[in-house]
């Protein structure tokens, strides 16, 4: 019978998976909450303080996530793969993508979790 917990996915497989669970946390978690911190008629004035709690705590987790991707694809850089190679080719770009969007996000909860509460009553510019 084969041992499967013995074996772990090439390096290339686990930028990928390590990059699509930062990516989705991004997109699912922490995005639709700085919309609705930014659109001043999303939230009732009462839930302000709640949805900025949530916005940190998720922040904690996609930071986390990234530090994991980040891991991932050190390793990657490590093992040295042919860059032509489709695989690890794919996961290096995807990669870049999501740093790209991971650096637009924090600008962003970067504003708003040190903005006092009456100044997130304006538009984010």
């Amino acid at each position: 019978m084969y041992d499967h917990t013995a074996t772990t996915p090439p390096c290339d497989v686990c930028l990928m998976l390590r990059v699509d669970a930062e990516q989705r946390c991004l997109s699912r978690e922490v995005v639709p909450v700085l919309r609705q911190l930014r659109d001043p008629g999303e939230l009732p004035e009462g839930q302000l303080g709640a949805a900025l709690a949530y916005l940190e705590v998720t922040w904690i987790e996609a930071r986390r996530l990234a530090a994991e991707t980040d891991g991932a694809f050190a390793e990657l850089e490590r093992a040295h793969l042919d860059v032509a190679e489709a695989l690890p080719s794919k996961a290096r770009s995807y990669y870049a993508a999501v740093r790209a969007l991971r650096d637009a996000v924090e600008r962003n909860v970067t504003v708003l979790v040190s903005a006092p509460c009456q100044e997130l009553s304006r538009p984010i510019a």
